[in-house]
């Protein structure tokens, strides 16, 4: 349990898609001139993250890695089609997107138009890929997590294109200098952020004690005074000896 909180408020807070890695800038800027736009984007972006990182973890764990193709049979034991990765999780990201495209213009016409060409660009949104991808080189070890993983950072890229939206919808009666107004202010805010956002690195830093010495630790300190105990006693022998001769 503690290991899906921490995985949780990490993926939201400190390594958060923005504003840790710059990922998804693109529909993050266009997209956050209005709340309401920006909550529809941000959901989807969740639903799309939530759904296609654990079926890419189950493609990694039992397709694509070195070994994966052993429950085939031991002759297959040996295939790595690590290759394949970026096609097949573009595959299942753009499937998914797909849906949440139809169903979007089916019960939403008027968030489907205000949302534009940006939704079905979610499809290659580099944030969506990255999720997929982050979950492959930190080897996420089971498919809860895996799922937790796309959930919390799809929730972590909604906060920041939502705080954006409002921040913005404010700015727009403020006196922002005439060289600032638009994307020159927005960068400056995110930014600062950004900088808020990695405030939350010290939450999960674990436990400051210092580990138990085990018995090898412990043996190796023991011969280590010792030693220490000769270098002393034999420096002690030296320095009377030359007093007596003198």
């Amino acid at each position: 349990m503690l290991e899906h909180l921490e995985l949780f408020f990490k993926s939201i807070f400190i390594d958060n898609m923005v504003f840790a890695v710059f990922l998804g800038m693109c529909s993050y800027l266009a997209v956050s001139k209005k709340v309401s736009t920006a909550v529809g984007l941000g959901a989807a972006v969740i639903f799309v993250l939530g759904v296609t990182v654990p079926l890419n973890w189950l493609l990694d764990q039992y397709l694509l890695q070195d070994g994966a193709l052993a429950w085939l049979g031991p002759e297959y034991a040996e295939y790595d089609l690590g290759f394949l990765s970026f096609i097949l999780f573009i595959a299942t990201i753009a499937t998914m997107v797909q849906l949440v495209e139809i169903v979007v213009e089916k019960f939403s016409p008027a968030l489907y138009n205000s949302l534009g060409i940006f939704l079905p660009l979610i499809a290659v949104n580099c944030a969506i890929l990255g999720g997929s991808l982050f979950m492959q080189t930190r080897e996420i070890p089971n498919l809860g997590l895996a799922f937790n993983y796309g959930i919390s950072s799809g929730i972590g890229w909604f906060l920041a294109i939502l705080a954006i939206a409002a921040i913005r919808e404010k700015i727009r009666y403020s006196n922002v200098p005439a060289p600032l107004r638009g994307l020159g202010i927005t960068f400056i805010i995110t930014g600062l952020m950004g900088i808020g956002f990695q405030s939350f690195g010290g939450m999960l830093t674990g436990d400051n004690e210092p580990p138990e010495p085990t018995q090898t630790t412990t043996a190796k300190t023991e011969e280590e005074k010792e030693i220490k105990k000769e270098i002393v006693e034999e420096e002690n022998t030296v320095s009377y000896n030359e007093v007596v001769n003198k």
